[in-house]
C-alpha cells in the first residue's frame, strides 16, 4: 500500500554539517533525490523522540519550499508527530516561527530558509531545527543531527496514496495519523508586537512623519502590511517590494546597502522619507536608514540599549546585553554605563539562548543586521524596526539625531566588515592557518604606531551550561581599542567566504563625523599587512563592504 509507511534505502550524503544556522546549499542539491528527506531522517533522529509531541514548520517562500513542505509533512506522519502546525502556503517568518513555538508549547520546529541568499531555481535553500525554547538547535544537538546524517541507511515516510494537504487552506486536515494545522500567524506575531510597543504613538507620528519598508519580495511583506498599513495607518505606498516570491523578485534578500538599491535611492532623495528599512528572506535581519545615513547594525543595537527605557515593553529595565565577538564594542560602552552585563558569544544566534532564558540578557544582535529580545528566541527584523519607529515618535528625535546624541555620550565605534565571497575552500583555509599560526608572534608587536595587545582564536565558555565552542575567530586587539578580527562565513553555499572586520573607537570629543572608510583606512591598509587577503588570494578588493 503506497499510504502506507515506506522505509526508503539510500546512502549517506557526507555534505550534511549544518552551519551557523542550519544546514544551506544550492536548490539543486536539495533537489537531488533523497537528500533533503535524508537530512529530515537525521532531524528525527537527532532530537529526540517526537512521537507524539506538536512541532511548527514554516519556511521563507522561496524556490522548493513548498515541494519540501510537503515532503516534511509525510516524514513527520510516518515518525508519529501527532499535530504539525505550519503557516499558510508554507510560509512563516522565523521569528514569527519562533513566537508560535513559545506560544503553543511546541516540542519544536522546522524552518525552511537560507536566510538572506540568494532564491529561486538557481539560488539557495536551507533547513533548521528549533527547539522547545524557540531558539535554534545548540551546537549539542546539531552536532547529533549531523552524526545521524553520517550513519543513516534511509529514511521512513509516509506513501503518496495518503494524500497531500492544502497548505492554502486554514484549519485542520489529517494526514495519516498526524494532523495538519494551517494557520495565519501573522495576526498573532501582530499581537505580540502591540505588547512590546506604542502603537498609538507610532499612529501620531505617522500622520506628519514618513516611512518606507523594503519586505524584498520575502516573507516579511504580509507581516509589514498587517502591522505598518492596517494597524499603523502608513500608506500602502510605504512598502516596497511587499509580495513574497520564490525568487525574490530575482534580487538578493539581504538587507544592507549593497543590496537595498530601490530603499537607499529613496532614501538618499532630496524628499526622503524620516525612516527607512528593509527585512530578508526570512524575516530576522534588518536595516535601519535615516534621511543620508545608514546604522550600522552595531550602532543600532547600541542605540536600542542606551534608549531601552523609552519603549513599553522594556521600560521596567533591561537585564543585561550579548553581542557576538565580530560586532563592535559599541553596545559594551553603554552597557558599562548603565551598570549592565555585557556577553561576547561567538556568532549564531543559537549562543544567546541560554542567556535569555536565563534572564541574563535581554537585548542581543549581530554586526550581519541581526538584532532581537527576549520576546522570542530569533533576531528579528519587523521588531527591531517597529523599536526604531518607537524611538523616533517618542523622542521626537531623527534618526541622525538619535546617532549624533549617542556618539557625543559614548563615543563612536567606526566599523566595517569587507566580504571575500566564493573563495577557494582550500584557500581561504590557508590564510585563516596561516593568521593562526602567527597569532604568537603578532602578540605584544606595534605596527604603525599601534600596539597590538591581544591575540587569540576566539574561545567561548557559555556562562550558563559552561558548554565550550573553540576556533570561533582569529582576533587582533590593539591597545588603542582598535580590532582586526578574521573568520570564515557559516552561511555560504559556494566555496568559502572570509570576512575581515574592523573597528576603531573615536572617543566623544573626537572626530564623529567622518565617513567609515576615511576613519578605518589606515586600519584597513594594517589588516592588508598583516593578513594579506589581497596578496594571497589574488583580489584586489571585498565583493562586499558593509
Amino acid at each position: 500500500m503506497t499510504d502506507a509507511i515506506q522505509r526508503i534505502a539510500c546512502h549517506a550524503f557526507r555534505d550534511q554539517r549544518p552551519g551557523t544556522s542550519g544546514l544551506r546549499k544550492r536548490v539543486l542539491q536539495f533537489q537531488t533525490p533523497h537528500y533533503l528527506a535524508m537530512f529530515v531522517q537525521a532531524i528525527f533522529e537527532g532530537v529526540g523522540d517526537l512521537r507524539g509531541a506538536a512541532i511548527a514548520l514554516g519556511g521563507d517562500g522561496r524556490f522548493f519550499n513548498r515541494e519540501a513542505s510537503e515532503i516534511i509533512l509525510r516524514m513527520a506522519a510516518a515518525h508519529g508527530v501527532a499535530r504539525v502546525v505550519v503557516g499558510r502556503g508554507g510560509l512563516m517568518s522565523t521569528p514569527a516561527v519562533s513566537n508560535l513555538i513559545r506560544q503553543r508549547g511546541l516540542k519544536g520546529g522546522i524552518i525552511l530558509s537560507a536566510s538572506h541568499n540568494p532564491g529561486g531555481p538557481d539560488g539557495d535553500f536551507g533547513i533548521k531545527y528549533n527547539v522547545a525554547n524557540g531558539g535554534p538547535a545548540p551546537e549539542s544537538v546539531t552536532e547529533a543531527i549531523f552524526r545521524h546524517s553520517q550513519s543513516l541507511a534511509g529514511y521512513d515516510i509516509l506513501g503518496e496514496a495518503a494524500g497531500k494537504v492544502d497548505l492554502d487552506r486554514t484549519g485542520e486536515q489529517r494526514l495519516g495519523q498526524l494532523v495538519v494545522e494551517v494557520v495565519d500567524c501573522v495576526a498573532d506575531y501582530a499581537r505580540l508586537m502591540e505588547q512590546l510597543f506604542d502603537f498609538e504613538r507610532m499612529r501620531r507620528w505617522l500622520k506628519s512623519n514618513r516611512l518606507v519598508f523594503d519586505a524584498m519580495h520575502a516573507v516579511t511583506g504580509p507581516y509589514a502590511e498587517e502591522i505598518l498599513v492596517k494597524r499603523l495607518g502608513a500608506p500602502a505606498s510605504a512598502l516596497l517590494n511587499a509580495v513574497p516570491k520564490p525568487d525574490f523578485g530575482n534580487h538578493h534578500p539581504d538587507p544592507n546597502p549593497a543590496h537595498a538599491e530601490e530603499l537607499m535611492a529613496r532614501m538618499w532623495a532630496a524628499d526622503a522619507p524620516a525612516l527607512g528599512a528593509a527585512s530578508d528572506g526570512d524575516g530576522d535581519r534588518n536595516m535601519i536608514v535615516g534621511p543620508r545615513m545608514a546604522v550600522s547594525p552595531s550602532d543600532s543595537l547600541a542605540v536600542m540599549l542606551a534608549n531601552a527605557a523609552l519603549i513599553p515593553g522594556y521600560s521596567k529595565g533591561v537585564s543585561g546585553v550579548a553581542r557576538s565577538m565580530p560586532t563592535s564594542r559599541a553596545a559594551d560602552v553603554v552597557a558599562r554605563e548603565l551598570g549592565l552585563e555585557a556577553f561576547e558569544t561567538p556568532t549564531g544566534w543559537k549562543f544567546f539562548g541560554n542567556l535569555l532564558d536565563a534572564g541574563r540578557v535581554t537585548l542581543c544582535g549581530e554586526e550581519s543586521y541581526g538584532t532581537g529580545s527576549d520576546h522570542v528566541r530569533e533576531k528579528d527584523g519587523l521588531w527591531a524596526v517597529l523599536f526604531w519607529l518607537n524611538l523616533v515618535a517618542v523622542s521626537g528625535r531623527s534618526v541622525p539625531d538619535l546617532l549624533g546624541d549617542h556618539w557625543r555620550r559614548f563615543g563612536r565605534h567606526y566599523y566595517s566588515r569587507h566580504d571575500y565571497e566564493a573563495v577557494d575552500s582550500d584557500l581561504a583555509d590557508d590564510i585563516v592557518a596561516r593568521l593562526r599560526g602567527r597569532l604568537g608572534d603578532l602578540s605584544g608587536r606595534s605596527h604603525d604606531g599601534r600596539r597590538i595587545e591581544l591575540t587569540d582564536d576566539f574561545r567561548y565558555v557559555d556562562p550558563v551550561d559552561h558548554s565550550v565552542s573553540e576556533r570561533q575567530g582569529l582576533r587582533l586587539v590593539f591597545a588603542d581599542g582598535s580590532r582586526i578580527i578574521l573568520r570564515l562565513s557559516g552561511t555560504g553555499t559556494v566555496g568559502a567566504t572570509l570576512r575581515l572586520y574592523l573597528e576603531q573607537f573615536e572617543p566623544r570629543t573626537g572626530r564623529l563625523d567622518r565617513e567609515p572608510a576615511e576613519a578605518l583606512g589606515t586600519l584597513a591598509e594594517l589588516a592588508e599587512e598583516i593578513v594579506g587577503i589581497r596578496r594571497i588570494s589574488g583580489r584586489t578588493r571585498p565583493d562586499v563592504v558593509t
